[in-house]
């Protein structure tokens, strides 16, 4: 068994360092490249990474054979043909959100990774956040009850881009918690609203509404154009409602609220029935429970090189990403 991995990371702009930074903390990990096709990053690179060579271009990445895995840092649009360039060349990869932009190409990566038993995951950081898993057994264990609703808000004023729209922007992270919290179901329907105003054909705000079976219903809205920075989700369950708010101090507030039918004598016999039925209200305790915080990247990269040495399915490996695309690509104009 090798001591250290060799892995190289191409990209290292907004989230790049991020990554750069995690994976180069880890004792069994050696990043040896970095590519970039920017003077000004590589030089970043090579004065706070110094056992880490920056290169402008990946062909020698591909080439080396000391290189196990490849971490794919850099806009959405290029994620596909890299990871597939890098599973031919016999490399695992790493793929910050979302792996591709369609499904079928998620499926093409899978075909390669299994003929070359590979391991491919993809950087749905938000499934290694302490806070998210959680809620996750919260709702495992039935403490909330049946989950009857899930929304979401991802807001802030800017950062505007222009390769991608919000949707593809911030909602792979809300989607891959449903996706998570829920247990990765196929939603029965996916609906979008949305609207351009900064730049024709890029929305500026969306509202995505999916609905599952056995009615539970999730609705998504993103945009950069809000005037807060929102970053919260809250489940309704017919025991329990759990609000997680990433940032704010406390990040889990669960309720004990909720509202029941009321039992009838012979209920079931239409002549007993009263009209309208009469409901029970709970209103109980809020509880804060202390959640221990552990920065989801190291965990998303200890994960990733576990798996690699284990054979292992990552948690966000190639069935969670592909949900999520196709959620996406469902959800296009």
């Amino acid at each position: 068994m090798k001591d250290k991995f060799v892995v190289a990371q191409l990209g290292c702009g907004y989230w790049g360092p991020n990554l750069l930074r995690n994976f180069s903390a880890l004792k069994n990990c050696w990043v040896k490249y970095v590519v970039d096709a920017s003077a000004e990053r590589r030089a970043f690179v090579e004065s706070n990474f110094p056992k880490t060579k920056a290169l402008d271009s990946h062909h020698a990445v591909y080439a080396d054979p000391e290189v196990d895995a490849v971490i794919i840092a850099t806009p959405a649009a290029s994620h596909f043909e890299l990871a597939l360039a890098a599973l031919h060349a016999g490399k695992n990869v790493f793929v910050e959100k979302p792996l591709a932009t369609k499904a079928s190409e998620v499926d093409e990566l899978a075909k390669v990774a299994k003929e070359k038993n590979l391991t491919v995951m993809v950087g749905h950081t938000f499934i290694y956040n302490s806070a998210v898993r959680f809620v996750k057994k919260m709702i495992d264990s039935g403490d909330l009850g049946e989950v009857r609703y899930i929304y979401s808000q991802r807001l802030n004023l800017g950062r505007i881009r222009s390769d991608i729209d919000a949707l593809w922007n911030f909602a792979p992270h809300d989607i891959s918690i449903i996706q998570y919290w829920l247990g990765d179901p196929t939603p029965s329907s996916v609906t979008r609203n949305g609207m351009d105003y900064m730049q024709s054909g890029i929305d500026d705000v969306v509202f995505l509404n999916l609905k599952y079976p056995n009615k539970v219903m999730a609705n998504i809205h993103v945009s950069w154009l809000d005037p807060q920075k929102v970053r919260k989700m809250i489940v309704v369950g017919s025991k329990k409602m759990v609000v997680y708010d990433d940032v704010a101090d406390d990040k889990i507030a669960i309720y004990d609220k909720g509202i029941d039918k009321k039992a009838v004598l012979g209920e079931n016999m239409d002549f007993d029935a009263p009209q309208p039925p009469e409901f029970n209200y709970r209103s109980g305790d809020i509880l804060l429970p202390q959640v221990k915080f552990v920065e989801p990247l190291k965990v998303e990269a200890e994960h990733f090189i576990d798996c690699i040495k284990n054979k292992t399915t990552p948690l966000t490996g190639l069935a969670h990403a592909r949900t999520v695309v196709s959620i996406l690509e469902q959800a296009g104009k």
